[in-house]
């Protein structure tokens, strides 16, 4: 399904005129009443989050957290944005929206379209939302960099590499290495 944009509409957008955009097959978020707008993620970006949350589901559900996939996260009013992989504690799975206050941590897997609004914007807000735990992969050599807040900011907890291993221990106890993320050559 494609949802249709209207191009004469008026700024800002309210939160629930961007939801009755309903569901679309780009990824539309709302900034600040803005909307952004990007294009389907491409197999490699899909693989990387497939293999993501298969590796983090389980652990996840040990400690009684939740991993999702594409979803509506409200990050403040007029701010709704949909990370390529969230663990939140406990929501309602019918609502089309959760609270930022329910995750503890997101992903965002950069391509060279989307690097400067996943290292910069998205960071600023998820930090800004009190967001634990930020994990940013890099789509072709699938690095791994972990960030913790601390002072309301990111601070860079691990980088990891293929080849290494990054070893989570909140909010889930859970083993990475980044090579097991690619496809096969």
């Amino acid at each position: 399904m494609t949802a249709v944009i209207p191009t004469d509409h008026h700024f800002p957008w309210t939160e629930e005129e961007y939801l009755a955009l309903g569901e679309t097959e780009d990824r539309v978020e709302l900034f600040e009443g803005d909307l952004h707008v990007s294009s389907s993620p491409t197999p490699r970006h899909q693989r990387i989050c497939g293999k993501l949350f298969m590796i983090l589901d389980t652990p996840a559900e040990a400690c009684g957290l939740h991993v999702h996939g594409a979803i509506n996260l409200r990050l403040k009013p007029g701010t709704i944005v949909i990370p390529d992989l969230t663990i939140t504690s406990t929501i309602d799975f019918d609502a089309r929206v959760v609270a930022a206050d329910r995750a503890k941590l997101v992903c965002e897997v950069t391509s060279p379209s989307n690097a400067t609004t996943d290292k910069v914007l998205k960071m600023h807000y998820y930090a800004e939302a009190g967001i634990p735990w930020y994990l940013l992969v890099e789509h072709q050599t699938a690095t791994l960099r972990l960030h913790r807040l601390e002072n309301n900011a990111y601070v860079r907890h691990a980088t990891v590499r293929p080849g290494d291993v990054l070893r989570l221990i909140e909010p889930v106890t859970a083993e990475i290495r980044p090579e097991s993320l690619l496809p096969p050559h």
